[in-house]
């Protein structure tokens, strides 16, 4: 793709632009989407714009952000263009701290995690119906914490097989916690394909754009290589990523539920509900200390 020529058609020629996500790393998939971040300086979501064959997306930042989890995805950017030079000195500063930033996401996460544990334990009392999707997003904070602590930033499509790769720790032990968590033994072609319609129905629903048309392909590029596991995991951690955008008003979106129960592929037994709720927050607590006395 002529990413120059994509700019200048989209009218995006007047800001800083870098050149993010997986398409910049050793282990991109050829349909993985081009990730443009645009330094415009603009709070609006992210923009998905299909250039041919080949998925883009825009997203909008500023050059004076300071969130860890945004910084960190501009780790290692590929600059595009940067007359004035701030996106190179906003990337040195990044490569500076750029272990703390991994470490401070990393703990962000984990408590994250523990707040959704506890969301789980008091929807079970409460007989709310959301109380397995609290228990998937618990887990998938934890993966995304231990995936932080080796200093490799969130990628849904490809996480899991990069924790599977991980090297033996005291950190990475936890990541059977993860696997025993989320289902992904149970991914098999029919259930990927029922999960796969409530998934582009949750993100239509939530995300209001093109993702969909991503999440279709990339369903079809796992399941065609038999990476059943992997698609289940990209599925649940979009999921999460969609449900916490709306954890606000989910009192008023009661009928979610139904959606969410087969795009999240749920949990009904509570008992073992509040027991991996319980498991996962003993997991988030111990990483911590070790986080902490490190």
């Amino acid at each position: 793709m002529d990413i120059e020529k994509f700019i200048v058609k989209n009218g995006l020629s007047n800001f800083p632009i870098g050149l993010g996500g997986c398409r910049i790393s050793d282990f991109h998939f050829d349909l993985c989407p081009y990730d443009v971040v645009v330094f415009d300086e603009k709070s609006e979501p992210e923009k998905i714009v299909k250039s041919g064959d080949e998925f883009v997306i825009i997203h909008h930042a500023s050059l004076t952000e300071t969130k860890s989890q945004r910084l960190l995805q501009y780790d290692n950017l590929q600059i595009i263009q940067d007359e004035s030079w701030d996106l190179q000195m906003l990337l040195s500063k990044i490569n500076k701290k750029r272990s703390s930033l991994f470490t401070d996401f990393a703990k962000n996460c984990l408590i994250e995690s523990m707040f959704c544990c506890q969301k789980t334990k008091e929807s079970i009392q409460s007989s709310d119906v959301f109380a397995s999707c609290w228990q998937k997003c618990a887990s998938y904070y934890l993966a995304d914490a231990i995936s932080s602590l080796n200093n490799q930033r969130s990628s849904p499509s490809h996480m899991l097989d990069l924790l599977r790769k991980l090297k033996k720790s005291s950190i990475n032990e936890y990541i059977s916690v993860v696997t025993q968590t989320v289902g992904i033994e149970r991914a098999t072609p029919t259930l990927l394909e029922r999960m796969l319609k409530s998934t582009i129905g949750f993100s239509d629903l939530v995300e209001k754009n093109n993702h969909s048309q991503i999440i279709q392909q990339k369903h079809d590029f796992f399941v065609e290589n038999s990476m059943l596991s992997d698609c289940y995991f990209y599925f649940c951690h979009i999921n999460k990523a969609n449900f916490i955008k709306i954890k606000n008003s989910l009192n008023r979106e009661q009928d979610l539920i139904h959606i969410l129960k087969i795009a999240f592929d749920i949990e009904v037994d509570s008992n073992l509900l509040l027991q991996q709720a319980e498991q996962i927050q003993k997991s988030c607590n111990e990483i911590l200390e070790i986080v902490t006395r490190a």
